[in-house]
């Protein structure tokens, strides 16, 4: 299959295919469903890797390294919950974007709400929460060389970040109130939540400041060690250069 084909196939199935799945359970089986369709989410989250396995090095070590950080994003969100709203896991999944790549941007945001979620408590919005933070992933890795050449470009997408998140979460909440969308009701909700989404962007600015350098290290060396993945080529070191 040619790999411009593979490519928009990839990228359809998270960008069109995902939400296919997700707005049925929240428009029609509201609260029934939500376990499958998470499951659901996972699966397809899964498919541009098999898609890419003949491009990609390191296939499976990726994966492992995907679970690990969507392990640390759930942990992190642990710690942190007695501070509503400021977490880590927007973060800790930009960070995987930059370094493994748009799909692992996307997986890893998506497993690190499904897990994190048996905590904080498993339900209807589980489904949209994985898509929210998936797509801020997916977005990071295909800015990754623009955000890793600049701290100050990662920080503003911090910020874009967490009030797009809240803005994907409002429209959610606006859904599940009747399975219909009223632009007067989401305008209601996305002006309760303007503190939330302020403290979503602070809380983003932070970790990305304290973890972006640090685990930005350690993902590019085991990229290099085990040679997962596409290596970067001279100006995308030179880019991590000037970030440290």
């Amino acid at each position: 299959m040619n790999n411009k084909i593979k490519k928009l196939l990839r990228y359809s199935i998270l960008l069109l295919a995902i939400p296919a799945v997700i707005l049925p359970g929240v428009t029609v089986f509201k609260d029934r469903q939500y376990a499958f369709i998470s499951l659901a989410v996972v699966l397809l989250a899964c498919v541009p890797f098999f898609l890419s396995f003949e491009r990609r090095k390191g296939n499976g070590k990726l994966l492992i390294l995907i679970a690990v950080m969507a392990a640390l994003s759930s942990l992190g969100r642990f710690v942190f919950a007695a501070v509503p709203g400021f977490k880590p896991v927007t973060a800790l999944v930009v960070i995987t974007a930059i370094y493994f790549g748009a799909e692992a941007g996307f997986m890893t945001g998506a497993l690190s709400a499904l897990v994190s979620n048996f905590y904080f408590g498993q339900g209807p919005w589980t489904p949209f929460q994985m898509f929210s933070w998936g797509l801020l992933g997916l977005i990071a890795g295909l800015l990754a060389g623009k955000l890793r050449g600049s701290r100050t470009l990662l920080l503003l997408y911090g910020v874009l970040a967490g009030a797009a998140y809240s803005l994907m979460m409002d429209t959610w909440s606006t859904l599940w109130m009747d399975g219909t969308f009223s632009l007067a009701r989401y305008a209601a909700y996305v002006a309760a939540s303007l503190p939330w989404m302020a403290i979503y962007a602070a809380s983003n600015v932070v970790f990305l400041l304290i973890f972006g350098k640090a685990i930005g290290q350690i993902l590019e060396r085991l990229k290099y060690k085990y040679g997962i993945g596409e290596q970067l080529d001279e100006r995308g070191a030179d880019d991590c250069d000037r970030l440290q």
